[in-house]
């Protein structure tokens, strides 16, 4: 009878110790999703930003339409975007299409000076360092579920959870690696 008790004993606490870790993985898990809904919010919001700036930097430019045809192609590209990686390359992309169109400004005085451009420049600056941060918290939250999901004793679980290794979101143009040249 006593040993009977041992193994009911023995029993619940590995199913206690199953919960926990089980719970563990899932709520990493689910940090991970939220991360990257947070980075998909921020992208929207970027995204909703572009038109009022290319409408503005248009009334100045009107002859640089090659610029224009990249930012829009590549703000389509990231609303269209819903797998991992279609995210992180239109994201690239819209970034890259940004830099362009903000380096256009650059040419015309009377743009630089417009209020409507210095805002919408500022928010189009606020939302990129939002994005930046919604990127290192799903890292961060990519970092916490994938150190679970390999070491012991959570890997033993982590099938059973539902929860695999998850990939971080990296930088793919090796241009933006680089360190800028300052020069005065």
């Amino acid at each position: 009878m006593e040993s009977l008790y041992l193994v009911f004993a023995g029993l619940g606490v590995f199913l206690v110790i199953f919960a926990v870790l089980f719970n563990k993985l899932r709520v990493a898990n689910i940090s991970v999703n939220e991360a990257l809904a947070q980075i998909d919010v921020q992208l929207k919001r970027r995204a909703d930003l572009i038109p009022n700036l290319v409408e503005t930097v248009k009334g100045y430019a009107a002859h640089e339409s090659v610029t224009f045809t990249k930012v829009t192609e590549a703000r389509s590209a990231t609303m269209k975007a819903t797998t991992f990686d279609d995210k992180v390359s239109s994201d690239n992309m819209l970034t890259g299409a940004l830099r362009g169109l903000l380096a256009i400004s650059e040419n015309y005085p009377d743009l630089k000076a417009s209020a409507n451009f210095l805002a919408l420049q500022e928010e189009l600056s606020t939302t990129e360092n939002k994005i930046a941060f919604a990127r290192q918290y799903y890292n961060d939250s990519v970092l916490v579920a994938n150190s679970l999901v390999t070491t012991i004793p959570t890997n033993m679980f982590a099938g059973v959870a539902g929860v695999k290794l998850r990939d971080f979101y990296a930088v793919e143009n090796e241009a933006d690696r680089k360190l800028p040249d300052v020069k005065f």
